[in-house]
């Protein structure tokens, strides 16, 4: 079973968070919700969401993939946390994948973990004139260990291709369909 942590910060974009968790959770991921400060973390529209525990407890733990909900003040508020960057860090360093959506792309810019990539975010989250990674406009780029997205739109799509890096196609295609996707909307 995967081990997954998503990360929470006040500002955080949920619509993207809880697409994250959900679909990840109906493919048996393990999913630690953790939060980067004591307490319900609200949200970028207002909804407050109860993380399982706070981030300094779990950062330093083994995980098979890290995911970031983007939002602009919640992913500012992760580029800023050590323990977010610890967490990033481990677990490409132990062989495992990281994830970012929206305008989270930006604390794997600041970690360094962008260099050389193909990538994307929502629009201007990054700045174009960074030359060491290559952007594009595609809805969900993976790159190696790292994928990222490009916003709310975007998100059921991100989620579906974490839930094949952790599970496999077969789980994918199982999660899709309980979700009832219009064939327009399928990759």
């Amino acid at each position: 079973m995967a081990r997954v942590l998503v990360p929470l910060a006040p500002g955080v974009e949920e619509l993207e968070a809880v697409t994250i968790i959900d679909l990840l959770r109906r493919a048996g991921a393990e999913v630690v919700v953790a939060g980067v400060e004591p307490g319900p973390i609200r949200g970028s529209r207002g909804v407050v969401l109860l993380p399982d525990v706070l981030l300094t407890e779990v950062a330093s733990q083994k995980f098979d993939l890290v995911a970031l909900p983007g939002g602009a003040e919640g992913s500012r508020r992760l580029a800023e946390s050590a323990w977010v960057r610890e967490a990033l860090e481990q677990t490409l360093q132990a062989g495992g994948r990281v994830a970012a959506i929206c305008a989270a792309p930006e604390v794997l810019r600041r970690a360094g973990l962008l260099q050389g990539r193909r990538v994307t975010s929502y629009p201007g989250a990054l700045p174009m004139d960074d030359t060491s990674y290559t952007y594009v406009e595609d809805s969900v780029v993976v790159d190696g260990p790292v994928t990222t997205s490009r916003g709310p739109g975007t998100a059921v799509d991100f989620a579906l291709a974490l839930v094949e890096q952790m599970s496999g196609g077969e789980m994918r295609a199982r999660v899709e369909a309980g979700l009832v996707r219009p064939e327009s909307a399928s990759r």
